[in-house]
């Protein structure tokens, strides 16, 4: 029976595997032969000392950082959570880094859109510093602290925020679809290392905008120089060659103008003259009139060439109408597919609505500078379908999830889910938000989805929408680490024949094993009572699990009724939970000759 590891996905290992896949021959004992690799590349190695590279202090442990496993895990809280049962969305409290290295398995290439509106830098708003060492020991050390000042005179200003973003943007981009995209918020103070940082790991030939956002509306004449209205952000896809052509959605206003509608669609019908254009060719009108020059000699210009225009009149796509100023040449203008958005947006709202917003749902001011809603649900609307995921690991006031749920109350048919994390950062005392008996900022945001969604659903009469959200926190492993005291081994082996800690739950084991094999965390679950004990079937009989103690093959035989018709399940029991070593063996073989093999134990 194979013992289930306890840490995140080996993204090292996983890189050696696909290397070896492609490179099989390079790849001895485990280990790559650089040497054989720059043979079979030939000519693609870079041989000169001097290039272009873009680096800084502390970028080689950025790196290590980002493909370290964790060891830590997500446990469940049903108490703040809303529609527990039937929700598909996710809200988490925890340090990013480690929870995006806990995603991986479960979410690896699922995600349509990242959003985030990380720490601009601006000297006031960074609270993230990694360690290397014990990543999930210093986050609960972080989550006692509010927010610290990285101010200019830091000789490690740029250096710092790079070290904190690079491994999230790598872990990111993991999770990201083939058709995916990422967007980030950002100002002036790092749009330039950002751009950079954003080239090494998506790539420079998947960039596909800097949007300017204005955030801003009058006044800033107390500006120094120039009153700064705008911020940017930087998209890029995680592969621009298999993404589709972004529309969006034409207003009302402009929509009734296709007033007409054939078995092709809706139209209307339009000018074939143009008064500037380089098709020039004679029309010959029904009545053998031809058109060739205007009233002043000029050569009339057509919209398309003389090939297409003989090709549409065919296809009935042209029509003359006779006017008292003679010909008019006419075609059928038919609806586009939608508008190119446009890099310029003057129209989202700015930061003044996003604050009103928020106060509209809480009477009072609990955030600063929050985003608008429009602005992000713009975004949605044009590059996700229907059931897409989409992720913000900087959640913030929880605009994102805000956004994802009105975009799906104004459409038909999209049944979009959201991913959010956030760092529980503490609230000083001062604050709004502290007075208003909020502690940290995980609360304001789960309460402003909670007030959303309500107010949503009160507002458009559907009552069918996805507003809960699933609440889990990072902390340790739920399994006891190995870390035995030789001065009494006797005793730490005792202990190790339970290695699940005291202070948890099965249903805490539960979450962490379905990460650690790569299921979603809003997989269906099946709670199944066996003579006083818990059967877990997930995933319709995907996965089949038995965390209990005293196991007999009784419940081994109940389990087997529950498999899937359509796959082999995964089986997973607790590795001292059996009554005795034989009822293990033997519940081993029971499975192997109902073609189970996948056994494992935590």
């Amino acid at each position: 029976m194979e013992k289930l590891d306890g840490k995140s996905l080996d993204l090292v290992k996983t890189n050696i595997e696909a290397l070896k896949q492609l490179f099989p021959e390079v790849v001895t004992e485990g280990k790559i032969d650089f040497e054989k690799l720059k043979l079979v590349l030939g000519e693609e190695i870079e041989k000169r000392n001097e290039r272009y590279e873009f680096t800084w202090h502390g970028k080689t442990q950025a790196m290590k950082l980002a493909q370290t496993p964790s060891t830590g895990t997500l446990r469940l809280d049903k108490e703040s959570s809303k529609n527990w049962d039937t929700t598909e969305n996710l809200y988490i409290e925890g340090d990013n880094l480690e929870v995006l290295k806990l995603l991986q398995k479960s979410y690896f290439g699922k995600i349509k859109m990242i959003y985030i509106d990380p720490p601009y830098n601006t000297g006031k708003d960074f609270v993230y510093k990694d360690d290397f060492r014990d990543n999930i020991k210093n986050y609960k050390e972080m989550t006692e602290q509010t927010t610290k000042a990285n101010t200019e005179t830091n000789g490690r200003f740029h250096t710092d925020w790079l070290n904190m973003m690079y491994p999230r943007l790598k872990l990111a981009r993991n999770l990201l679809r083939e058709d995916g995209v990422i967007l980030i918020s950002i100002n002036d103070s790092e749009i330039t290392n950002l751009k950079k940082l954003c080239e090494e790991i998506f790539g420079e030939e998947n960039h596909i905008c800097d949007f300017v956002w204005q955030n801003k509306k009058g006044g800033g004449n107390d500006s120094k120089f120039i009153a700064v209205e705008h911020e940017y952000i930087v998209m890029f896809a995680k592969n621009l060659n298999v993404l589709p052509p972004f529309f969006e959605a034409y207003s009302e206003e402009y929509l009734k103008r296709y007033k007409e509608e054939d078995e092709k669609g809706k139209f209307y019908w339009d000018t074939f003259k143009r008064k500037s254009g380089k098709q020039y060719y004679p029309i010959t009108c029904p009545d053998g009139t031809v058109l060739e020059y205007d009233e002043y000699g000029n050569k009339i210009s057509w919209l398309r060439s003389q090939d297409r225009f003989y090709k549409d009149l065919e296809e009935g796509e042209i029509r003359f109408v006779k006017t008292e100023n003679g010909w008019s040449v006419q075609f059928k203008q038919r609806l586009p597919k939608g508008k190119k958005p446009r890099s310029i947006l003057d129209d989202k709202g700015n930061t003044s609505t996003g604050a009103e917003e928020v106060f509209n749902l809480f009477n009072r001011h609990v955030f600063s500078n929050p985003k608008p809603v429009e602005l992000i649900k713009y975004f949605i609307e044009f590059l996700t379908d229907d059931n897409d995921i989409i992720l913000d690991f900087f959640s913030g006031s929880a605009t994102t999830a805000h956004s994802v749920i009105l975009s799906n109350a104004k459409s038909t048919s999209r049944k979009n889910k959201f991913i959010l994390v956030q760092l529980p950062e503490i609230l000083k005392e001062n604050d709004e938000a502290y007075k208003a008996g909020y502690k940290n900022i995980c609360e304001i945001g789960k309460e402003r989805i909670r007030r959303a969604g309500d107010k949503i659903v009160e507002e458009t009469g559907k009552t069918d929408l996805d507003i809960g959200f699933k609440v889990f926190k990072l902390d340790s492993s739920n399994v006891k680490p190995w870390d035995p005291d030789f001065a009494n081994l006797e005793q730490t082996l005792f202990d190790l024949q339970n290695n699940i800690k005291e202070d948890r739950t099965k249903e805490d084991l539960l979450y962490e094993i379905l990460l650690k094999i790569g299921l979603p965390l809003t997989t269906p679950i099946e709670e199944i009572d066996y003579n006083g004990k818990t059967i877990y079937n997930v995933g319709f009989g995907s996965v089949l699990l038995c965390l209990e103690n005293e196991i007999d093959l009784d419940i081994v035989n109940e389990m087997m009724k529950h498999k899937s018709e359509h796959m082999t399940p995964k089986v997973i029991f607790k590795e001292s939970g059996f009554i005795n070593d034989s009822v293990k063996t033997n519940a081993i073989q029971t499975l192997k000759k109902n073609g189970i093999m996948d056994v494992r134990s935590v």
